[in-house]
């Protein structure tokens, strides 16, 4: 395949601490756009049952109206101890318009007599680009802390304490967080891919 110097992809997500942490990981040959930089307004219904197909129907969705190469990523927090959940459903836990502090307060309690805070973040990035689909994924091994600490990151990031840290990814700074988070390690494979196949 003819290599090329430079490439414009879109990132099916309105979510403006996401694209902060792709951009900061993802090639400066690559020109990333929001859909915010795309005038697409409305939010694509996250309808799939799993983590992987949210991914790939956010990355077809986008494709199929601008026909522009894209990719969507979906995550999920998943704790051993509640048979995986909130999984699939980390962003609307605790009701489909609760806020960030709302699921963590949902998990706590969820959590607040059991012993076993084993957990991990996914992240699935489903690339379509030039009409095909390549998934990339990230996993960061953890558990649960017993509160929320830190204000930094978004989402369960002050409860989830990555395996072999004392903090958590809230206390951490995002260049911290980046060299470990479940996103970063997806990036990085989407990044990989993107160098070998187009020279990025």
């Amino acid at each position: 395949m003819e290599f090329v110097s430079t490439m414009q992809l879109i990132f099916a997500t309105h979510n403006q601490h996401k694209l902060l942490e792709v951009s900061k990981l993802i090639n400066s040959n690559v020109q990333l756009l929001s859909l915010n930089d795309i005038n697409y307004t409305q939010e694509i219904e996250e309808t799939a049952n799993t983590i992987e197909e949210n991914a790939s129907l956010k990355a077809w969705h986008i494709y199929n109206h601008t026909g522009n190469n894209c990719f969507g990523d979906d995550s999920g927090l998943e704790i051993e101890a509640l048979n995986m959940e909130p999984g699939v459903y980390s962003a609307r836990y605790a009701g489909m318009h609760k806020s960030d502090s709302d699921n963590i307060k949902k998990v706590l309690h969820e959590m607040s007599n059991i012993t076993n805070r084993v957990a991990q973040f996914k992240t699935i990035i489903s690339l379509v680009i030039d009409g095909e689909e390549h998934i990339f994924e990230g996993i960061i091994k953890g558990s649960i802390s017993e509160k929320a600490i830190g204000t930094n990151g978004f989402g369960y990031d002050p409860i989830f304490i990555p395996k072999g840290y004392n903090i958590s990814f809230a206390e951490m700074s995002l260049d911290e967080k980046n060299k470990i988070s479940h996103r970063s390690i997806a990036v990085g494979k989407l990044v990989n891919f993107l160098n070998l196949r187009y020279g990025l």
